[in-house]
């Protein structure tokens, strides 16, 4: 077990005083056996009334209403929780769901139908393809054709930040070679659905021992992160990060989980002024491990 403290700012900046739409936030990470919280601090300026939810996923929402305008707006959260991920790539599947295909219990099948479902349009079959091509590399075994995606995406694609919304479709970020940590994971993620299996999106933070030690750290550490979860038959949802090429969760810490990355954005709302009015955005996190 470890125990980490997640700090996370985001600031944008106007020429002028704008006001401010209501925003959405993603901040919390999910309680659960391996990751509880400890504690958290949000503050925002300028100042808002704050509520939350819980959305269909169970994240945690926070819903910040602006009364003032302003030419700064500035979002901090800090959070501490207790970590107890592992990097163990041997999960106990079910006998029957060791090989693909292979489909899924009845009892599951209604449950996960959404996040078994392919969501963007492969008429040329290259998302097909490479998926097929993954199955034969890991010879068919379940466990090893997910580990072949995680370490081709790793190995053969270059990571490139991007500040701008949205992510690539699987097509586009093949076609390029190249993308950030949320157009490989929706990569992957359409990837194990073209094989039949469950699979969703997952928005959170990257823990980096080496941050700011070395050049050769993780890819994605100092901002937001993005990897995958596919439902493994006596495994349950497990984790693959294929931007860093890890499974299993060691280094990963969950905010959000959904069916499509469009419904993960962080940071949502708008401002009302003029498009000039905005200046830039910058994002800064910072994870670190408490003695």
């Amino acid at each position: 077990m470890e125990t980490l403290q997640i700090t996370h700012k985001t600031v944008y900046r106007y020429a002028r005083p704008v006001r401010f739409s209501e925003h959405r936030l993603m901040f919390r990470p999910r309680d659960s056996h391996d990751l509880r919280h400890v504690s958290s601090k949000l503050s925002i300026s300028p100042s808002a009334s704050v509520r939350w939810y819980h959305d269909v996923f169970n994240n945690s929402i926070t819903i910040a209403e602006f009364a003032e305008a302003a030419d700064c707006l500035t979002l901090e959260s800090v959070v501490v929780v207790q970590h107890y991920g592992v990097d163990d790539i041997k999960f106990p599947i079910e006998e029957y769901a060791k090989t693909l295909p292979f489909a899924y219990g009845c009892d599951e099948v209604a449950d996960l139908a959404r996040a078994n479902e392919r969501h963007f349009p492969d008429a040329g079959r290259i998302v097909d393809a490479w998926a097929h091509e993954c199955l034969a590399k890991g010879g068919g075994f379940t466990d090893s054709v997910l580990a072949a995606m995680t370490f081709r995406i790793k190995e053969e694609f270059e990571y490139v930040p991007r500040n701008e919304e949205g992510t690539r479709t699987p097509i586009e970020t093949l076609r390029l070679g190249k993308g950030t940590c949320r157009d490989f994971a929706l990569l992957m993620m359409e990837a194990a659905r073209t094989l039949g299996l469950a699979a969703r999106f997952v928005t959170g933070y990257l823990f980096d021992p080496q941050q700011g030690k070395t050049t050769e750290g993780l890819r994605g550490s100092g901002n937001t992160h993005a990897w995958v979860q596919v439902f493994l038959p006596g495994a349950g949802w497990v984790e693959y990060d294929p931007t860093n090429g890890l499974i299993g969760g060691g280094n990963l810490i969950r905010v959000a989980v959904t069916r499509d990355p469009s419904q993960a954005t962080v940071v949502q709302g708008s401002y009302f002024g003029a498009r000039e009015d905005f200046i830039d955005m910058t994002v800064s996190v910072d994870v670190e491990r408490l003695d």
